[in-house]
């Protein structure tokens, strides 16, 4: 059976967080929709997985919201689904850069189509930045594209104060991400730093993939995505990427040719470094999933899911969870 992905986000003012987020999870689970929604006074956020027909209720369930209207929405297709569980939580902020007074919904930069995008980044004077993580743009960026090197979204401001203090200024700045609402998060900040041409791609990545062809396309590499599909290519169809439950990081095809690799155990990454006795707790974990895929059972236990379970603040997986922090 094919299932529907969809990453959808839209800046808005959101109130009564906590009833739509209860109701959200309700309808969710009606209708066996498993992912990750984010609600913040800022907005909402997500990637999902369903059925077509269940996920196109949803849809219509959040843009029946009176303030949402219509999201920015980016689908595709997946095998199963993408996610093991569904996790519905109030957050700060729907996308986490970690300063005050950053609002899209009052200033942000100008949107630029998937189909003018190559003609924009092709300028001699627009500088072309991802606002991805290190990670992300390893496997997969546009051409000529400045890496700023973060592990995460809280880094990105302090990357560009660093960027408008230098000695000369770009003339135009383009953005980009996954899906499209870190870099309009971005323009925003960018924009309080005081520059005015600011542009970020529509839809992300992920749009530009699906409506550029490839023999068009200035894009290089695959697409990290936040499911179980690791990576998407032109179209965005599944790629060739996996994730490696000892570190999480992506591991290429190339990567599973080492001796360093180890299915569900370590890759060249982490391998030298990881301790032993972790190795031999993911073994006996990658044993068990085995035994679940041949028994055709769907295995919950996974690494990655355990290191998230650490993280959480309270117990309750897949239930609605409140955010005191962020």
């Amino acid at each position: 059976m094919s299932y529907t992905v969809a990453a959808l986000y839209k800046f808005v003012r959101l109130v009564d967080l906590e009833e739509k987020a209860e109701s959200l999870q309700v309808f969710c689970k009606d209708v066996d929709i498993r992912g990750t929604l984010l609600l913040a006074t800022e907005g909402i956020n997500g990637t999902i997985s369903g059925d077509g027909e269940s996920v196109s209720r949803l849809i219509c369930f959040l843009e029946s919201w009176p303030e949402v209207d219509e999201l920015d929405v980016k689908y595709s297709s997946s095998a199963g689904h993408s996610f093991s569980r569904l996790k519905v939580k109030v957050k700060d902020e729907i996308v986490t850069m970690g300063k005050s007074g950053i609002d899209p919904n009052e200033d942000a930069g100008t949107y630029v189509e998937p189909r003018d995008w190559n003609d924009l980044i092709s300028r001699d004077d627009v500088l072309l930045i991802d606002t991805r993580n290190a990670y992300e743009f390893k496997i997969g960026r546009f051409e000529n594209a400045i890496e700023p090197g973060t592990d995460n979204f809280r880094q990105f401001p302090d990357w560009a104060d660093e960027l408008v203090d230098g000695e000369s200024q770009p003339a135009a700045i383009a953005m980009y991400c996954t899906g499209g609402i870190r870099c309009e998060k971005a323009s925003s900040y960018m924009r309080q730093l005081g520059f005015d041409e600011i542009y970020h791609l529509k839809g992300g990545i992920l749009k530009y993939l699906e409506e550029v062809s490839q023999e068009d396309s200035l894009w290089e590499g695959e697409c990290f995505v936040f499911d179980s599909r690791v990576s998407v290519s032109h179209g965005v169809v599944s790629g060739n990427f996996e994730i490696c439950y000892g570190c999480q990081m992506p591991v290429s095809v190339t990567d599973k040719e080492s001796s360093l690799y180890e299915a569900g155990v370590a890759c060249p990454h982490c391998s030298e470094d990881a301790l032993e006795s972790d190795k031999e707790r993911y073994r006996e974990r990658q044993r068990q999933i085995t035994l679940a895929r041949e028994r055709g059972e769907e295995h919950f236990g996974d690494y990655a899911n355990e290191k998230k379970a650490q993280k959480r603040k309270s117990k309750g997986a897949g239930g609605y969870q409140k955010n005191t922090s962020n």
